[in-house]
């Protein structure tokens, strides 16, 4: 396991915040038409991969499209980008991409039932259209943290004029959805997590130390690309602040062939050496971001803190076989929150199969009619 990463400010908890007012939108458009699978960034070129839980796996319902849009000024100078899709009417749902620095995906929303929910998509801070681009090194980081994320999805239920609303995010994605609902319990009607995540330090070791063992010619090229650093992901997050765009270009994309090195058992292709351009360096930008920083969180406060949960239902679908996140965190979690339910899916990994879809799907018609 690598060394102690060095000393960072730390946010002790989720702090609660305040009843903001809403904020107007930049801008607003009933549509804009975007190929399946496909984000396209407004000022940056790539595309970002397709979503693990919706394109490759099939799904009942087509993704819809969008009916709403917008750029919503969250401040420290950032606009992010928000669509709606489904029955205006329906139950609000929010979907929260993982990655971090991924964007939504078109596809995400396919196990909703459009007739029945209002599928809210948003692009976190500096990535997908959210601007600015964090592909772009003169782009903040400082104020694209975990509390910041949550206080823009809050932002954003005031100015769409959601009382409570479903979450679904897996991944990362559902790090920042344990890490809003514990922040604002009452905002929240349900849970729906694939492939949990809590991105504790011990975690981020797993995956990019741990994990070696099992891949380790891919392990060593990760680490060459690192210069053998100690601490590969706080090397791996000065690379991508290089002046250099070839710097950068090749650092992330030494980074995705080993995230898609841990993938590789599942055979799904390569998912995240599939984003492209300046997708792929803000994804990797961000992710390095967050995870040389322990995604700016106390060590196990959101497994710690799974109480404020408490009457929230929830349910957790994890694959036994989950390299990039064994399984014990979703047990953990389920053992910490009374109202999960826990569907540890045998022969799945991270990114799914076909019975994970199932659960995935049975657990939003059933949250549908609630």
């Amino acid at each position: 396991m690598r060394p102690e990463t060095p000393e960072t400010p730390e946010i002790p908890e989720i702090p609660e915040i305040p009843e903001i007012p809403e904020t107007p939108a930049v801008s607003e458009t009933p549509e804009f038409p975007e190929p399946a699978g496909t984000v396209v960034v407004p000022g940056a070129s790539g595309t970002a991969a397709p979503s693990p839980y919706g394109s490759a796996r099939p799904a009942p319902y087509a993704s819809p499209a969008p009916y709403a849009s917008g750029l919503l000024d969250v401040g420290d100078g950032n606009l992010v980008h928000h669509q709606v899709h489904g029955n205006p009417r329906g139950k609000p749902a929010l979907v929260v991409h993982g990655g971090p620095g991924s964007g939504y995906s078109p596809t995400a929303p396919r196990s909703f039932d459009p007739e029945k929910y209002r599928i809210v998509q948003f692009d976190q801070r500096g990535c997908g259209r959210s601007l600015p681009h964090a592909s772009d090194p003169a782009t903040d980081l400082s104020v694209n943290t975990t509390a910041h994320l949550v206080a823009d999805m809050e932002r954003l239920r005031v100015h769409l004029g959601v009382d409570r609303w479903l979450l679904y995010g897996g991944s990362w994605g559902s790090t920042l959805v344990l890490a809003y609902a514990q922040a604002h319990p009452e905002r929240v009607s349900e849970i729906v997590i694939p492939s949990v995540t809590t991105t504790r330090r011990s975690e981020t070791a797993w995956l990019y130390e741990g994990a070696g063992r099992f891949f380790p010619e891919a392990h060593e090229r990760f680490r060459a690309g690192a210069g053998h650093a100690e601490d590969l992901v706080g090397a791996y997050a000065a690379l991508m602040n290089h002046p250099d765009r070839a710097v950068r270009e090749k650092a992330a994309a030494d980074w995705c062939a080993w995230e898609d090195a841990v993938l590789s058992t599942e055979g799904m292709g390569t998912p995240y050496s599939d984003r492209v351009d300046d997708a792929r360096l803000a994804f990797v930008r961000i992710c390095s971001h967050y995870f040389a920083h322990g995604a700016f969180l106390e060590e196990g406060a959101l497994i710690r803190d799974a109480h404020r949960l408490a009457g929230i239902p929830g349910v957790l679908v994890h694959g036994r076989r989950d390299m990039a996140g064994p399984p014990v965190t979703a047990w953990e979690l389920a053992r910490a929150w009374p109202d999960a339910e826990l569907h540890v899916v045998e022969g799945a990994g991270h990114l799914g199969g076909e019975e994970t879809r199932r659960l995935i799907t049975d657990a939003l018609a059933r949250f549908a009619e609630r």
